[in-house]
């Protein structure tokens, strides 16, 4: 199963793009969304990831106040609204999709997590 991550590219600090994730084909209306990322020398870490039902969220302390998760199950995508970007932001983006825990809820680890996408290259300059 394949994630289709987008929205990446060499940005501003301070832009504001929006990164996609779909699942061509498949639904994941039925699978909690999580959004990781993983800069150069250092480990995957997790950015945020919103419930099945869209009424459960989770945001990094890095990223809260800047980044909001969304999803749209008409189109059968999640997004993240990224704002503010920050040098520190520059990484490999991932979404991953889940389930078997509560539609309310998602989970921070990636660990958790059953589908990838390849990854979209975000670079901040100032």
């Amino acid at each position: 199963v394949q994630l289709q991550a987008s929205g990446g590219g060499l940005m501003q600090a301070g832009g504001s793009p929006r990164h996609s994730c779909a699942r061509a084909g498949h639904a994941v209306i039925d699978h909690a969304i999580g959004w990781f990322r993983q800069a150069p020398g250092k480990e995957r870490e997790g950015v945020s990831c919103i419930s099945s039902r869209g009424d459960g969220t989770y945001y990094a302390d890095s990223v809260k106040g800047r980044f909001a998760m969304s999803r749209d199950k008409a189109k059968n995508t999640a997004y993240l609204q990224l704002s503010g970007l920050k040098g520190e932001d520059t990484a490999l983006h991932y979404c991953a999709a889940g389930s078997g825990w509560s539609v309310h809820s998602c989970r921070r680890s990636w660990t958790d997590y059953h589908y990838w996408g390849q990854g979209t290259e975000v670079t901040v300059s100032s």
